[in-house]
């Protein structure tokens, strides 16, 4: 994450031998759909799954213009939001153990949700007349899971990056943004396996986003 900051601002600072006027500050508000399909390996047997949420989020940016028909930003988004609208539950019944004959009964429940969070944006913008300008930018945000799984596992979290790509309306100091985020795959290995299976479970999933951006420039 400091890393990412560090690498923002000396873009900012390359800029800094034009005037101070040419730097903008805004809020923005957007409707934003989060969406994520994975596969769940658990000893062998995998368990397909989805989450979507969609949630009103806040964010805060600083942009400079380079020129005419280029700018650059950074947004922020200060609060954390779920993957999921609901915690997912599921309950698993085991009818045998390892090697063990003898027939089991046992149930665990297992609830999982993820929340996003540390959300940021390298962004730029080419101008292609007075009012419509494309976007395009490289994101970073913090994947933390949130589970209690009757196995006992914990997946822990994924820092993960991924590419916006967006077109926008501009009227006066008003802005309407359509954009999606496509991030890398994730991969999550539990930290211990279920009973009598020798491999921790692991989860791959895709996770995406389209957003619906009210923007004020001040």
């Amino acid at each position: 994450m400091k890393k990412l900051y560090i690498l923002v601002l000396g873009i900012m600072l390359s800029f800094s031998g034009k005037a101070f006027a040419e730097v903008s500050y805004g809020i923005s508000a957007a409707i934003t759909e989060i969406n994520a399909d994975g596969t769940e390996t658990e000893g062998g047997e995998t368990n397909n799954g989805s989450a979507n949420n969609t949630v009103i989020i806040p964010s805060i940016f600083v942009e400079y213009a380079y020129s005419d028909t280029i700018s650059v930003g950074l947004d922020i988004i200060p609060l954390s939001a779920d993957v999921s609208d609901k915690t997912k539950k599921r309950t698993d019944t085991e009818t045998s153990v390892g090697t063990t004959e003898t027939e089991t009964t046992t149930s665990r429940e297992q609830k999982a949700n993820a929340e996003l969070k540390n959300h940021v944006t390298l962004y730029a913008n080419y101008s292609l007349n007075d009012t419509l300008y494309l976007k395009g930018g490289v994101a970073y945000v913090s994947l933390e899971t949130d589970e209690s799984l009757g196995t006992g596992s914990k997946y822990g979290n994924e820092d993960i990056y991924g590419y916006l790509i967006g077109v926008g309306g501009v009227n006066g100091n008003s802005r309407i943004e359509l954009s999606y985020t496509d991030y890398e795959d994730i991969s999550l290995t539990s930290s211990v396996a279920r009973s009598g299976v020798t491999t921790n479970n692991k989860i791959d999933a895709d996770l995406d986003v389209l957003q619906i951006k009210y923007s004020y420039v001040f």
